[in-house]
């Protein structure tokens, strides 16, 4: 692979031809002047330009509708490689993405982030540079590296900003610590925003305004507003897990009490389970708390595979708790769709189902009258892509500021 073509001196018609093809899966030229609402000549003129900077390629042919079979344009392999970091809060995913999402190589392991960004960070930068080895790729080739954490950031300085779950990461600079690998620009965003432009990514922008609800240790929520992701003023937008659903629930690590997250989320759902173990309230999960030393929020949805009654009551409880708080967002935002994705999304039908009953319960009649509720789409591969697509965002963003 030759390095990394130039993104800079793009004209605005150039710009939106970039952004009009990364979004689509395949698009003649007559689509794009089409689609992009402007002449087939000008659009004709930017693809050549482009073409010609190693911006764009020409691919085989659709089908024909008479005359000659026009190609498909997409962006070039020549612009360069993404790297996808997806940091969980006891897990991490890195992958190399090409420009139209194919995941080209990935790896995934269990990581603390309570073990501090050091350890964690020089973890990821050796798996990076593994990965670029292994498909003969020199670090020059990077386009743009993005990053997703569990916490809060401030979107534009990549910092992030009192992170609960994240001790020891408060104001520490991810884009320095992985700049000094790479000169490629380093993007720094909440996990969950990164699973939205998953999802966005997938839909092909199909979807303009939808939810998509992330339930691990923690919860939280990516809005997408118009198309694209909102942020907030600050960059703490979406920060739902701190919504309270109980004034006499139990105290968050977040100093209040009564937040969703510590009545929902996957160390709530362990508490319960625990407590219904020693309880003598289910022999299989005290069984499972017998064998294992401890019950985990995957104990409790093999439980309820099983038919367990406790086990189902506290997927119940969980579920109802996640619909309350997401009926005030749905009557608030108004969306076409929730998404849920997140480890605890992996319990069982039981959970969507607890949910859905809830929202649709507490919520107005109008606001969930064409309401979907679902899965996230693609979700494995959601946070991973959704960092790759904010980098190719940014990327042409800052294109167009020059």
């Amino acid at each position: 692979m030759d390095p990394v073509v130039s993104w800079e001196h793009l004209s605005a018609v150039e710009l939106t031809v970039l952004d009009r093809l990364f979004w689509s899966e395949s698009m003649s030229r007559g689509e794009l002047a089409s689609l992009a609402d402007f002449s087939r000549s000008k659009a004709n003129t930017a693809v050549a330009s482009l073409i010609e900077r190693g911006l764009l390629e020409e691919r085989g042919a659709q089908p024909s509708s008479g005359g000659r079979r026009p190609g498909t344009l997409c962006l070039s392999n020549a612009v360069g490689v993404l790297v996808g970091v997806d940091i969980g809060a006891t897990s991490v995913d890195v992958a190399l993405l090409a420009p139209d999402m194919t995941v080209l190589a990935h790896h995934a392991e269990a990581a603390d982030v309570r073990n501090g960004p050091t350890q964690l960070l020089s973890r990821v930068r050796k798996v990076i540079s593994e990965l670029l080895a292994l498909n003969q790729m020199d670090n020059d080739q990077v386009l743009a590296i993005g990053v997703g954490v569990p916490g809060p950031v401030a979107f534009d300085s990549g910092l992030l900003d009192h992170p609960p779950l994240m001790p020891g990461w408060e104001r520490f600079s991810i884009r320095d610590c992985l700049g000094e690998d790479y000169s490629a620009p380093v993007f720094v965003d909440n996990d969950v925003n990164l699973m939205a432009l998953g999802a966005l990514w997938h839909l092909r922008r199909r979807l303009q305004n939808f939810l998509v609800v992330k339930i691990g240790t923690g919860i939280g929520c990516g809005i997408v507003c118009h198309g694209a992701v909102y942020r907030g003023n600050n960059g703490s937008a979406g920060d739902v897990g701190h919504i309270c659903v109980d004034l006499g629930g139990p105290r968050c690590h977040c100093g209040n009490v009564g937040c969703v997250e510590a009545m929902a989320a996957g160390p709530a759902i362990a508490r319960m389970a625990d407590e219904a173990a020693h309880q003598g309230e289910s022999a299989l999960l005290s069984e499972m708390l017998a064998t294992k030393g401890e019950l985990t929020p995957y104990d409790v949805g093999a439980a309820s595979s099983a038919g367990d009654a406790a086990a189902n009551a506290i997927i119940k409880r969980a579920g109802n708790h996640i619909g309350q708080m997401l009926a005030a967002v749905v009557n608030f935002y108004n969306p076409s769709h929730v998404f849920i994705g997140g480890g605890i999304a992996a319990t069982g039908p039981l959970f969507l189902a607890s949910i859905r009953q809830s929202v649709y319960h507490r919520s107005l009649a109008l606001s969930t009258r064409h309401l979907e509720i679902q899965y996230v789409p693609n979700a494995q591969k959601a946070g991973i892509i959704g960092a790759g697509v904010l980098g190719v965002q940014e990327i042409l963003s800052r294109a167009g500021t020059r």
